[in-house]
């Protein structure tokens, strides 16, 4: 899947809805969600949808071995990925008004 001339990209670049690959080069699935702290360059991960109601899966960043323009390549296979914790979206936060 990747192309020959394809030059790597950082994390940051990353989008929701890029392909995702095995290590074999077949598509398992779409980026949801990149998890990290763009401000710290921390890079912690992606979540991937396998899926149209399968629950989101969290790929560790240190199973990412490529990102290429709308792709992502990992070093795990389909069946690895979904094996994987679910990817829980933090709780919102909510801010109170001052009720005094």
């Amino acid at each position: 899947m990747p192309e020959e001339d394809a030059r790597p990209l950082s994390w940051l670049m990353i989008e929701p809805g890029w392909h995702v690959a095995a290590r074999d080069g077949c598509e398992i699935g779409r980026v949801k969600e990149t998890v990290g702290d763009s401000g710290a360059d921390i890079f912690s991960g992606i979540s991937v949808t396998t899926g149209v109601l399968d629950r989101p899966r969290f790929v560790p960043a240190e199973n990412v071995t490529a990102i290429e323009e709308g792709l992502v390549v990992l070093d795990l296979s389909a069946e690895d990925v979904e094996q994987l914790e679910p990817h829980e979206a933090p709780p919102s936060l909510r801010i109170q008004a001052d009720t005094k």
